[in-house]
């Protein structure tokens, strides 16, 4: 390239090339260097873009994970008639119909994003946006640009012209923040400046932009625990906590069970193109008596795989249909896990890299079946970040 420059004397701009043994892909850009009108040689820059692409697929990432949507749900779509959930129900339609924040808490799969919804269409808001952001999933400066947004020249990579943030985007509607005990401290004081003053400012700016925006946070964590130990910031929660609504565990609303699977076993025929109608008494006292740590989300597992193990006719969900709820994760044995891992595995597949990725998939399902599906306390007993876990299930198709 220096020669063509050298022998044309124009310069070469943006030229995409891979350099190096890692094959790096990077710009190139060269000119010639002319003195007193004379040449004396040429000069190249290598930008390295590697940088950008990923930046690129983490954003993409990010898009994959935010969801943009209308309420789906009312309060209609909450099942259950025990005197828990009617009164948690009716609390959060007390809270609707205000402009407060409302902060949901309950352990994993209670179904806060569902109460979420149903504040949403009950509110004065209803016709502006709803949009829902898993905190957890999204690396700290991803997550500060999606919710901010930024101007151009923010960052290595940023949009010409600019983005807009989701706050601006709900401007008039309502932002669900999930897994909210999980932002930095950095996004604590900037989502405290929206909630106090009504504003944000974009990443990369100096300009303040007002928003009007109502706020539904969720968390499954001990906010209290973290304010503690100084993870969480007291003025935050104190703004958070205006309305505090505990979903109450499936464990504590059991008479709710058989409504549930009546509603799920409906929901599964229409998507499995079934006809079963119930569950057997005796595989409802299993159910009524089991613990549920994955709350209505485990049930709905449970159901989906119940159906899926009957044969096409059957109408009755029977004991043996309905996996061993019984079953202790921290007993089973290492080795037939491992073989487990093996099994399914393509003959292109085998190898090391074959078989690390099946190895990954089979122990983040265990992980989650071992805690009931609660990714917080999956991702601490894998040892590994929320957030990277977040990516993992992602990366492996598994449900996020």
């Amino acid at each position: 390239m220096h020669v063509q420059v050298l022998r044309t004397l124009q310069a070469v701009k943006g030229i995409s090339m891979k350099v190096g043994p890692k094959r790096k892909e990077v710009i190139v850009n060269v000119a010639p260097i002319i003195v007193s009108g004379k040449l004396r040689g040429t000069v190249g820059v290598l930008q390295d873009i590697s940088e950008i692409h990923k930046l690129s697929e983490e954003l993409e990432r990010a898009k994959r994970l935010i969801r943009h949507l209308e309420a789906k749900y009312t309060f209609r779509d909450i099942m259950g008639e025990s005197e828990t959930i009617k009164a948690t129900i009716e609390q959060a339609g007390r809270a609707a119909v205000t402009p407060a924040t409302v902060l949901l808490r309950g352990e994993s799969g209670t179904g806060k994003e569902l109460f979420a919804h149903a504040i949403h269409s009950s509110s004065e808001r209803q016709k502006g946006q709803f949009i829902r952001v898993n905190c957890a999933a999204l690396a700290d400066s991803l997550l500060e640009s999606e919710l901010f947004g930024y101007v151009e020249g923010a960052f290595t990579g940023a949009k010409r012209g600019g983005k807009v943030g989701l706050f601006e985007e709900a401007n008039g509607g309502t932002i669900f923040l999930d897994e909210i005990g999980e932002i930095s401290q950095n996004l604590q004081t900037k989502l405290l400046r929206v909630l106090q003053e009504r504003e944000i400012v974009k990443v990369g700016d100096n300009h303040s932009l007002n928003v009007d925006v109502r706020i539904i946070a969720a968390t499954n964590a001990n906010l209290e625990e973290k304010l503690r130990a100084g993870k969480f910031r007291e003025d935050l929660y104190y703004r958070l906590n205006v309305i505090p609504i505990i979903i109450p565990p499936l464990r504590q609303r059991r008479e709710d069970i058989p409504i549930l699977i009546h509603h799920l076993i409906g929901s599964f025929n229409q998507d499995y193109g079934r006809c079963v109608e119930q569950v057997s008494d005796d595989g409802l006292q299993i159910l009524m008596r089991y613990n549920w740590p994955g709350n209505v989300r485990e049930l709905e597992n449970i159901i989906g795989r119940a159906i899926i193990n009957m044969r096409i006719g059957e109408t009755v969900v029977e004991k043996h249909h309905l996996p061993d709820l019984t079953l202790s994760m921290q007993n089973a044995p290492e080795e037939p896990f491992a073989g487990q891992a093996l099994q399914g595995l393509s003959e292109g597949d085998v190898g090391f890299d074959g078989l690390q990725r099946e190895w990954e998939r089979a122990l983040l399902l265990a992980t989650l079946q071992k805690t009931g599906g609660n990714k917080t306390k999956a991702a601490r007993e894998l040892k590994m970040s929320i957030r990277n876990f977040y990516y993992k299930l992602e990366r492996h198709g598994l449900t996020v």
